[in-house]
């Protein structure tokens, strides 16, 4: 019975440390998707590539707002910058012509998920017959 006891306490113990790990690597893996989505229609923009290949570039990277398109100015003009000091260690440098290509397809595919979600979703409904199967019985 004491052997029983001290199993409950470890499991009740070890479920939750479980369910916190599993939750903050969900996270993670969704970020990165999300990362690698939006890397894919900047390039899509037209947005040059700059890799963080040394210590003064990966230095500023890290200095810049993460994950986000954000406007600078560089020689009286301006310029828009995404910063990836994670997954590529790189920044992606775009001008007005191509945030403005940016927005427009970000918008086409938000449109498009949400069309692909909608229609997964009716599929789903249409496929849910009860238990008698598709007889209604």
């Amino acid at each position: 019975m004491l052997r029983m006891r001290e199993t409950i306490r470890r499991t009740t113990l070890i479920v939750p440390l479980v369910a916190l790990s599993l939750s903050v690597t969900g996270c993670a893996a969704i970020r990165a998707h999300q990362t690698a989505e939006t890397e894919q229609v900047l390039a899509a923009a037209g947005f040059q590539v700059e890799p963080a290949d040394t210590p003064e570039k990966l230095a500023h990277l890290q200095t810049l707002t993460p994950r986000k398109v954000v406007q600078d100015m560089r020689d009286g003009q301006p310029q828009y910058v995404y910063a990836d000091p994670e997954t590529c260690k790189c920044l992606y440098v775009g001008d007005q012509q191509g945030y403005q290509k940016y927005q427009a397809l970000s918008l086409q595919k938000k449109i498009a998920d949400e069309q692909l979600s909608a229609a997964q979703s009716n599929w789903d409904a249409s496929m849910n017959w009860g238990a008698w199967g598709w007889w209604g019985w």
